[in-house]
């Protein structure tokens, strides 16, 4: 391989990470806000990640290390993904999940690191949630690998918030 040919393939590799993910756009998800809504409505950190596609620091969040039973919410809409009881460790640094709840979750494919991804997002609001991978334990296989700032969590025994409208 030449110069030339490594220049055009380092070319062409950055033109295909500059594409947008294949996320359908906000109107097809049923609760339809701004950007600018959403940035008003959230901290600055969970609105990155969720309607930026932003990724948190490993080891950053809380609910990383949150053991108690109860559900975990989109923190944008607050609609509930995932139980406690489908929450492990997986060493990343990221709460992790190897089950969603049901009809929770969409996803999508993003080329952000080059090679395809799985994204999963809010099936309510869109917003970014993690990736999927195909390392997680049974009987799923799947490592939901969520930034926490995207979520919320909601104890046993306390009541879900209203969905966000």
């Amino acid at each position: 391989m030449n110069r030339r040919h490594w220049i055009a393939g380092i070319a062409g590799l950055a033109a295909l990470a500059a594409l947008p993910s294949s996320r359908a756009g906000a109107a097809s998800f049923p609760l339809k806000k701004s950007r600018e809504q959403w940035a008003e409505l959230l901290p600055p950190a969970s609105y990155r990640v969720l309607f930026e596609e932003a990724t948190e620091p490993p080891g950053s969040s809380p609910l990383n290390d949150e053991k108690r039973a109860g559900t975990f919410i989109c923190a944008a809409c607050y609609l509930p993904l995932f139980s406690s009881a489908q929450k492990y460790d997986s060493g990343t640094g990221w709460p992790s999940f190897w089950q969603p709840l049901p009809d929770a979750l969409g996803t999508s494919t993003d080329f952000k690191l080059i090679y395809p991804r799985t994204e999963y997002h809010c099936a309510r609001c869109g917003g970014h949630q993690g990736h999927v991978f195909n390392d997680g334990p049974k009987p799923t296989g799947k490592r939901y690998c969520n930034n926490g700032v995207a979520l919320a969590f909601v104890p046993e025994g306390e009541k879900l918030p209203a969905l966000r409208t």
